[in-house]
């Protein structure tokens, strides 16, 4: 389930991105009941994409932003007390290791949902049947 953080440079000190891409991957764990899953656990993946100042935007303006973004099966994320709750959660983490500086309006979360069949785990292409199975098992 890869996790793409793109932060505007200076939105969180330097070096705490890492911290943050770890801390927002372990709540997604969390909020899906699967923290310490030995099948999805390594299957967290991701990028981190730090812009120059003058590479991010909102309302059309140069704005430091942070970008929370999911790619994940269509079954993850699907309940609202997940979705509420997490991301009541990566908005906290952002917020809060930003020194309270990045306001949360500035803060943008979204899930991208893969079509079923789609996805790829230990090289072949997986239902997501197939991901619930293997999941229930780890």
């Amino acid at each position: 389930m890869p996790l793409t953080l793109t932060l505007t440079e200076g939105v969180l000190p330097k070096g705490q991105e890492k911290i943050a891409f770890a801390r927002l991957s372990d709540a997604m764990l969390k909020w899906h009941g699967l923290t310490g899953n030995t099948v999805m656990t390594p299957n967290v993946i991701g990028s981190i994409h730090v812009l120059a100042k003058d590479q991010t935007f909102a309302g059309m303006r140069e704005t430091p932003v942070a970008f929370v973004e999911w790619k994940v099966p269509s079954f993850a994320f699907a309940s609202r007390d997940i979705q509420l709750g997490y991301f009541e959660e990566a908005t906290n983490i952002i917020h809060e290791m930003s020194g309270g500086a990045q306001p949360r309006d500035n803060i943008y979360i979204n899930v991208v949902h893969a079509v079923d069949g789609a996805w790829n785990l230990d090289g072949k292409a997986r239902t997501n049947a197939e991901l619930g199975a293997l999941v229930a098992k780890g």
